[in-house]
């Protein structure tokens, strides 16, 4: 075999991370991402996700009522724009001149570094594809701060967090004001307690001249306001009130069409939740077929079905997923765990009024110029890139619903 160079590495990493291998390693543990009908056709600045709000209302048992009212059909387009969102990894120059007579030690090499980049991006749009693109992954809890180490408020939310990732902190999720830890504004993660909830950093939380407080929001450096628009934006827990302005659409002329269903269920049990949520979407004339919680309450669900739970299979390129299947006013409806799925919230989905669209591939080498890696200007090191311009849309919020818990 001729020897390990650039041009041939190159070539390796083209052959291996095919569209196939990209997408398998995307939807691998993430059902919401993987049952995405996915187009990536977003050319242009903008797509127009036109609906119809409103029926022709010229009708009445009197013909001449009928002629008096008739009116034109009411429709809005949300234009969805594009987010952008990378990855990038490194494989010292060193690493491949010990493997230059070994391509497999190079191969095992480079697949643990692209992987772990294509896994971070993965999971960059997993959870954001809960949120509402403000790029929030926690919240400082009351009595949280501890010299260098910060307590989240929900424990659930250190799932987002990684050593070594760049974290800023602002006194809102959007507005406000940037906070500073002892000597700086963005500062490296150091260690991670997934028990306890707790994030060290590389300084003290206390000590800037923007003190950190209780209830601010966190968030990985270079996201905040840049995230995918996820179901919180597309079906808030709040009804929008009058001058919202999503994707050009003011959405509270008819929130429910143009914002989805949304119930608050605390006080109930999850398997009424279910049925609560599948009979309200349903009254606006929507189908429903897919349920997503988070693993608590998907484990409550099991507990409480006990005996007459029905599991079921449901694959997604050649992936599977299993979920409890229930029924719903409107035909069956699969219920799936997903780890990103906020324990506060659930969503009742219909599959086919939703879309990931991105420009070219979903998750992709940016590799445009036929260059899978790059000599890195300011290391001894090569550079390997993932990326994905994209955004999720629907263009019939009404056949779905957030379920507050």
């Amino acid at each position: 075999m001729a020897s390990l160079d650039v041009s041939t590495a190159t070539a390796i990493l083209k052959e291996l991370y095919t569209n196939q291998r990209v997408t398998e390693l995307s939807y691998k543990n993430a059902p919401l991402y993987a049952m995405l009908r996915k187009e990536t056709d977003f050319t242009g600045e903008l797509f127009p996700l036109p609906m119809r709000v409103t029926n022709p209302q010229g009708r009445s048992n009197t013909f001449s009522n009928a002629k008096a009212q008739k009116t034109a059909s009411v429709y809005r387009a949300f234009n969805l724009t594009r987010t952008r969102d990378y990855s990038l990894a490194s494989i010292s120059s060193e690493a491949m001149l010990a493997s230059e007579n070994n391509a497999g030690a190079f191969i095992k090499l480079a697949t643990a570094e692209m992987d772990g980049a294509i896994e971070s991006l993965k999971r960059s749009i997993t959870w954001a594809l809960y949120g509402s693109g403000s790029g929030k992954i926690g919240t400082v809890a009351v009595g949280g701060i501890t010299g260098s180490t910060l307590t989240l408020a929900n424990a659930e939310d250190i799932t987002r967090f990684e050593v070594n990732q760049t974290i800023n902190i602002w006194s809102a999720e959007s507005g406000g004001a940037q906070r500073l830890f002892a000597t700086s504004a963005s500062v490296l993660v150091t260690a991670v307690d997934r028990d306890a909830g707790t994030v060290t950093f590389a300084e003290a939380v206390t000590g800037g001249s923007a003190t950190i407080a209780a209830g601010d929001s966190i968030f990985v450096a270079g996201d905040r306001g840049l995230k995918l628009t996820g179901l919180a934006g597309w079906i808030p827990s709040v009804a929008p009130t009058s001058g919202d302005q999503f994707f050009g659409v003011d959405r509270s002329v008819d929130a429910t069409r143009l914002a989805g269903n949304r119930l608050t269920l605390t006080a109930k049990p999850i398997d009424e939740a279910l049925v609560d949520m599948a009979r309200r979407i349903g009254r606006e004339g929507g189908q429903p077929d897919v349920a997503i919680l988070g693993f608590s309450k998907y484990a409550s669900l099991e507990k409480t079905l006990q005996q007459r739970v029905q599991y079921e299979e449901v694959e997604v390129a050649g992936i599977s997923f299993t979920g409890i299947k229930i029924a719903g006013p409107m035909g069956k409806i699969v219920v799936l765990p997903d780890q990103d799925c906020p324990q506060d919230r659930g969503y009742m989905l219909k599959k086919d009024s939703w879309v990931f669209k991105s420009l070219g591939e979903p998750v992709r080498l940016l590799n445009a110029d036929g260059n899978s890696m790059l000599r890195e200007n300011d290391a001894d090191a090569y550079e390997v890139r993932i990326g994905t311009y994209s955004n999720l849309g629907c263009d019939e919020p009404k056949a779905n619903g957030v379920m507050i818990f």
